[in-house]
């Protein structure tokens, strides 16, 4: 699949693949990635995203395709020669090491002047707020610091390119928010080319500047975090990118700008036609709504679009409450509400009717 950059290309793989023996790692990927552009892969375990990372830094060697950066054709050079800067998931530090000398490895292996590598790594280490962590040692250190340094040691290098491999997985969920922050902060700093390997969506969605996403070593979309939310290219896409309802397959009927949808055994569903909705009448096609287009009908409340089931769940988040309805016909229906006086009004097991906002579905074709 082909992706074109809005910038000049730093990183080019041409129909690159990767094959463990009869098994298909990464199936032929195209794409373009912009200078100084924030993109990440994403995608659920073993769908391919760390492979094509690997294949980028030199750890694995492509089956077939061509990986270059900065116009120069890097397929078969050495890591060591790539001049990628690369975190890892576990960070990869030298335990034996202190701060200092941890982040300094990369230069010292390029036989810099001493003069200049403390120069380099005193940049580095301000740049991620590392100032008196310089003599410590690995295991005297944080989660969060750790992070910081194998940054520090990743950019201390001036990389034309720096890979990140999930590297705030095994932060706990406060220092991750923290952590996303830095690492957009660096970003806007450095105008590093940067290439993010995740399967946290919402990671994927904050950070971005465009989002590769993957499934079983195949290239499902590339686009800007919100054309992906909004338009997603698939049913994988949009199941995979935040939380949807799948409605059911649904016959389309279109009578001049209105749209309908018959959904078997649950009633129909209408709207004003979206212009991108170019559906022959009568075909099936599959509607994807996200909670906040469904909400609960207001007491008294008639018109088209309100369907009825009953509270099976109630799941309370703080600033909000998602609601799960099972729906005949549907299945569950999730829907998302300020606070949590639903939960009192409408306890589980109790009758309740749901508004279906049919104008903001993503519709798909059936296959």
């Amino acid at each position: 699949m082909n992706a074109t950059s809005p910038a000049p290309a730093a990183v080019e793989l041409v129909r690159v693949r990767k094959e463990f023996g009869s098994a298909v790692g990464v199936a032929d990927v195209s794409l373009k990635i912009g200078q100084g552009e924030f993109l990440t892969l994403l995608g659920p375990s073993g769908c391919g995203k760390s492979t094509l990372l690997g294949m980028i830094a030199g750890f694995l060697t492509p089956t077939a395709g061509k990986i270059v950066v900065d116009g120069v054709d890097i397929t078969d050079v050495e890591p060591y020669r790539r001049d990628i800067g690369m975190v890892f998931q576990s960070y990869a530090l030298f335990p034996h090491m202190n701060v200092f000398d941890n982040i300094a490895f990369g230069l010292r292996m390029r036989k810099l002047p001493k003069a200049d590598i403390a120069v380099e790594v005193r940049r580095a280490i301000a740049m991620m707020k590392l100032e008196g962590f310089e003599e410590r040692r690995v295991s005297q250190l944080s989660g969060g610091q750790r992070q910081r340094v194998a940054l520090a040691r990743a950019i201390v290098i001036r990389p034309k390119v720096l890979l990140l491999d999930e590297p705030l997985s095994a932060l706990d969920k406060n220092l991750r928010a923290q952590m996303q922050v830095e690492l957009s902060e660096l970003h806007r700093k450095t105008g590093l080319t940067t290439i993010f390997v995740t399967h946290d969506q919402g990671e994927a969605l904050s950070l971005s500047d465009r989002i590769v996403v993957m499934n079983r070593g195949e290239v499902q979309q590339v686009a800007a975090p919100v054309e992906l939310y909004r338009t997603p290219a698939n049913g994988f896409v949009a199941s995979f990118i935040g939380e949807i309802n799948a409605l059911p397959v649904a016959r389309y009927e279109r009578a001049g700008a209105e749209a309908a949808l018959v959904l078997p055994g649950a009633g129909r569903l209408s709207a004003a036609a979206p212009a991108h909705w170019d559906f022959t009448h009568g075909v099936e096609v599959r509607a994807f709504l996200r909670p906040e287009h469904v909400r609960p009908a207001r007491p008294g409340e008639q018109g088209p679009n309100i369907l009825r089931g009953v509270v099976a769940a109630h799941i309370y988040q703080g600033s909000h409450t998602i609601t799960r309805v099972e729906m005949e016909g549907l299945g569950l229906i999730e829907t998302r509400v300020t606070g949590a006086d639903i939960v009192g009004t409408h306890p589980v097991g109790a009758p309740i009717a749901l508004v279906f906002d049919l104008g903001e579905a993503v519709l798909l074709a059936a296959r």
